[in-house]
């Protein structure tokens, strides 16, 4: 079990992205991954503005979410709760957006890696000991 954020999986969906999808794509199937309350949200919007850019059409937007519904991802139920307290804190600390900030949260209380490709959680994820997928 890891926790996936949305730039992880991103990466899946549009070729010209950095990362291992592969290895991530790999693990989650093996392993399933957990993400907080608005990972669907960050990743659908996402997808939304790569086809308004012309980096996907319209199918390979639905292949792609048809696909990602299919793994084995579970929501996080808790994150609204933690949302009010924990998540507010860790942004403020370690100067990152609430949202990445979930990821953080939810990395630290489940004690399980955290695949990501933006720098500034991976980044805090190292100062908080949080292990990074790798």
């Amino acid at each position: 079990m890891l926790v996936l954020d949305a730039s992880s999986v991103l990466a899946w969906a549009f070729a010209d992205e950095a990362g291992n999808p592969d290895a991530v794509v790999d693990y989650v199937e093996a392993n399933g991954a957990q993400v907080p309350a608005h990972w669907i949200l960050e990743v659908t919007n996402t997808l939304l503005v790569g086809e308004r850019r012309n980096r996907l059409n319209n199918g390979q937007k639905h292949q792609f979410l048809v696909e990602l519904a299919a793994m084995p991802i579970r929501v996080d139920l808790e994150t609204p709760i933690r949302g009010w307290e924990a998540i507010p804190a860790l942004a403020e600390r370690y100067r990152l957006t609430s949202y990445d900030a979930a990821y953080l949260e939810l990395a630290l209380r489940l004690d399980a890696p955290l695949a990501t490709l933006d720098q500034n959680l991976a980044r805090a994820a190292r100062t908080a000991k949080v292990r990074l997928f790798s």
